[in-house]
């Protein structure tokens, strides 16, 4: 601090003694932050003459470049310098004005004597000069005696800021084990204080702490090592303090620090290492294949891909059933199962293996071997297993005609455990679920239950469990197959149905037929068939058989001229015999058709089957064909009977209408002045319309039908008068009852009424009525009763004819009491109309 105070006085001195002084003082030197401002031509206006007139004059102000020390603490303001020009005489006539950048507020100027102050204190960092202009006026006019000058204060600079290291703290690393010298990082300081002015701003760098591991260069900030050898396994950070220090590093200067993080990244300098020599390992027999046995490890002290470490296994004892693998998370060899492990065979193994570095630094390897070795000893643990079959599956034959009991073969399991159990076979039902097969429990043989076809099943797939007497538990499977021989007991026989035919002009020695055989019996491609013909001399004096020994054979004509008018059909007998043991053989008929052929032997006819044989239809085809005919024929027959029917005018208006000839006209009449409808002379007099029937009159009710033949009428026998009598008595009753009826309609209407007669000697043709007077009478005969069995014995023809009486029989009794209230009109019909008005 009473350093810093001399310094203040000291220039606060220097600026005192530089102040302004008169125009006639020798000129001073040029400062370093300007240049002293030029004189300037100053034109007087105005004389004694009152003319004007032009003279060059020099400058009348007089002043160096302004200097205020930065940080000013002092009680007063602050000097800066003094303004003065020429024309001040020392009488106060002269008024100095000040402007431009801090002017009144920073810096003030004294009007009489020109001298200038600086208010406050001032910060070189914030603004490092300021520009003002001042002005010399006359004190009573106001007017300016010299042209506005512009000057510059220049703020001095102190050393009042530290160097700062903006970036830190640092971090930076370097490789272990690296020669001294090694560059790790730079750091930089930096210094707001002027650098152009003494050595506030010139900084120089040294180590605090971490010597004497790091170095900096006290004018560049560069850490070095300066250590060899620096382990990383023995310390891997190191926390090194930097100072930056101005005015070169000498006494009073201002110092910053900061801190620098620097870390040894590892390189691969040390090898593996097993904890321990030899490890020990134990494994149950039961392990499976792959399964993991143990783990062991060996240490790197290295880092990252450095600490990678690889196991082998070194050829040798029991080296061949293990294997091991390196788990890549915390590299640990993994010992796995190879083979299959028996207690009872190898109790303990005994192998080395061998862990290595994947990454070796070569600069490094004259420190030895990168790689370790230690001893493995695996114990294999007893554990109680299952029985194991002599064999992993087993192939057995059995013939198809074997009888039940007989054994086919046998299984064998052994306990290979200590204790040596007992074993027990027993058959999987699920494999065998119809039974086929049994098997002795203690034996093992395997036996038939039942009788093999072997058409049937070929093949059995059974599974025999063997299970352990002291630990049901544990059970094994094993595989039978068994394959079912063929018993030749089938004969052969044609390979299809066989369609021949020989034509009339064949001539002798001429193959008919290609023929083949099949057998159901196996082997279906070892099959060897033989053919000849059967000993029928009818037979053989027109065919004959030619076995070809290739399986196959042919049907061979023994002469020519066949003759289809003579014989159509001939059958030719072949035996076939196969050669299988205890041959077998059968006898097949070929039929032989007689057909035309042309002179190329091409079929032309044998029937209608045979004519479409060549263009290639089937017997079924030719039957599909003639149904869609006769369907279309049927189809064709009621359309156009539907169409007849339809053209006809039916007066009938019920086909159930029981009575005979008696028609109904569903239309009124207009009373007896219609004489278009209804001719009532015909009703009154039915003599006379036979009379006119006999002459071809035609009815007016019934529409002519056109008919190109005369018609010929017999003729009629007059009704006797007994008989009109008799119809007429019958009108007039009906009339009557007609006329009483209260809910008869009060217009015109027309009654019909039907009317059979008395009867006649050879009584009523009709049914229905023989039907009512025998069922009347209580005597259960008529038609009912009639037996119309004779019908069936006058032949076929009357078959259907007896069969539809004989169904009429049984159903005409329900229709008797319905039948004996109606009456069906055979000999007269008679209708009549009547008015209302007339009555």
């Amino acid at each position: 601090m009473l350093t810093r105070n001399c310094l203040l006085l000291f220039l606060w001195l220097f600026c005192e003694q530089g102040s302004p002084s008169p125009i006639h003082s020798p000129p001073q030197p040029q400062s370093r932050l300007g240049k002293e401002r030029p004189r300037h031509l100053v034109g007087q206006l105005g004389g004694h003459h009152g003319g004007a007139t032009f003279q060059r004059v020099k400058r009348g102000w007089v002043w160096n470049q302004f200097f205020v020390l930065e940080e000013y603490m002092g009680s007063e303001p602050q000097y800066v310098g003094k303004l003065h020009t020429d024309m001040d005489k020392g009488t106060s006539a002269v008024k100095y004005t000040l402007s431009g950048e801090g002017a009144g507020s920073i810096f003030t100027i004294d009007q009489t004597t020109g001298d200038i102050h600086a208010l406050r204190s001032l910060d070189r960092e914030e603004q490092p000069y300021y520009t003002l202009r001042a002005q010399a006026v006359d004190m009573d006019t106001g007017r300016a005696l010299e042209p506005e000058s512009e000057f510059v204060i220049k703020v001095q600079d102190i050393n009042d800021n530290e160097p700062k290291f903006l970036e830190g703290p640092y971090t930076g690393n370097v490789p272990e084990m690296s020669p001294v010298g090694t560059y790790v990082m730079r750091v930089t300081a930096t210094d707001a204080d002027d650098p152009t002015y003494g050595n506030s701003a010139r900084v120089v760098y040294s180590i605090l702490h971490g010597q004497p591991y790091f170095s900096v260069d006290p004018k560049t900030g560069e850490i070095r090592t300066a250590l060899p050898n620096m382990d990383r396994e023995v310390r891997e950070v190191y926390h090194v303090l930097i100072q930056a220090k101005d005015m070169g590093g000498q006494l009073g200067g201002l110092a910053g620090t900061t801190t620098v993080n620097i870390t040894l990244s590892d390189v691969n300098d040390n090898p593996p290492r097993f904890s321990k020599s030899i490890f020990h390992l134990k494994v149950a027999e039961s392990s499976a294949v792959g399964s993991a046995v143990g783990r062991i490890k060996a240490h790197d002290l290295d880092t990252g891909k450095n600490a990678e470490v690889e196991y082998n296994i070194v050829p040798g004892d029991g080296g061949a059933l293990f294997d091991i693998t390196t788990n890549e998370h915390n590299q640990e060899g993994i010992i796995l199962l190879r083979r299959p492990l028996d207690y009872e065979t190898k109790k303990a193994y005994t192998f080395k293996v061998e862990a290595s570095n994947a990454h070796v630094d070569p600069r490094f390897q004259n420190l030895g071997p990168f790689k370790d070795m230690a001893t493995v000893k695996v114990s294999v643990l007893d554990v109680d297993e299952p029985p194991v079959f002599s064999e992993s599956s087993y192939v057995m034959d059995v013939d198809e005609d074997t009888p039940v009991g007989l054994i086919i073969g046998s299984v064998t399991a052994q306990d290979l455990d200590a204790g040596s159990s007992p074993i027990r076979y027993s058959i999987d039902w699920k494999s065998d679920l119809d039974s086929y097969f049994d098997i002795d429990p203690v034996e093992g043989t395997i036996s038939t239950n039942e009788l093999l076809d072997r058409e049937s099943i070929a093949q059995h797939n059974i599974s025999i469990v063997a299970t352990k007497v002291n630990n049901p538990v544990l059970t094994s499977r094993v595989a039978v197959t068994v394959h079912v021989n063929d018993v030749n007991e089938f004969p052969p026989e044609f390979a299809m149905p066989y369609e021949t035919f020989v034509c009339e002009n064949a001539k002798e020695g001429q193959v008919i037929q290609l023929v083949s055989a099949k057998d159901r019996d196996l082997p279906p491609a070892g099959q060897k068939f033989t053919y000849k013909a059967a000993q029928d001399e009818n037979e053989i004096r027109n065919f004959t058989v030619r076995d070809f020994g290739n399986n196959t054979a042919g049907i061979v004509t023994m002469h020519g001229g066949f003759r289809r008018r003579a014989q159509e059909f001939y059958e030719v007998p072949v035996v076939i015999s196969d050669s299988g043991y205890r041959a077998m053989s059968s006898t097949g008929t070929l039929a032989v058709r007689v057909c035309v052929c042309d002179s190329d032997g091409s079929l032309l006819t044998c029937n209608a089957e045979a004519l479409f044989l060549p263009v290639g239809l089937s017997t079924g085809a030719l039957i599909a064909i003639l149904l869609c005919i006769i369907i279309l024929l049927v189809m064709v027959v009621l359309y156009v009977g539907v169409r007849r029917q339809k053209e006809k005018e039916t007066l009938m208006t019920s086909k159930e209408d029981v009575r005979d000839n008696v028609i109904h006209y569903d239309d009124e009449g207009g009373g007896e002045e219609d004489t278009h409808a209804f001719d009532m002379g015909t009703l009154r007099n039915p003599v006379k319309a036979v009379d006119n029937n006999n002459g071809n009159q035609l009815r007016r009710d019934i529409r002519p039908e056109p008919s190109l033949v005369p018609i010929i009428r017999p003729p009629v026998t007059p009704l006797s008068s007994h008989d009109t009598d008799d119809i007429r008595g019958f009108l007039q009753q009906r009339l009557q009852q007609h006329d009483a009826d209260v809910s008869a309609p009060p217009y015109d209407s027309l009654a019909t009424y039907a009317y059979e007669g008395e009867g006649s000697v050879a009584e009523s043709l009709s049914s229905i009525q023989s039907l009512t007077r025998d069922g009347g009478a209580g005597g259960g005969g008529g038609e009912a009763d009639e037996d119309y069995d004779y019908l069936s014995e006058w032949g076929p023809r009357f078959r259907t004819l007896a069969g539809i009486f004989s169904e009429r029989s049984e159903s005409q009794h329900d229709l008797t009491s319905a039948a004996t209230s109606t009456a069906t009109s055979s000999s007269a019909t008679g209708a009549a109309t009547k008015e209302n008005k007339q009555h």
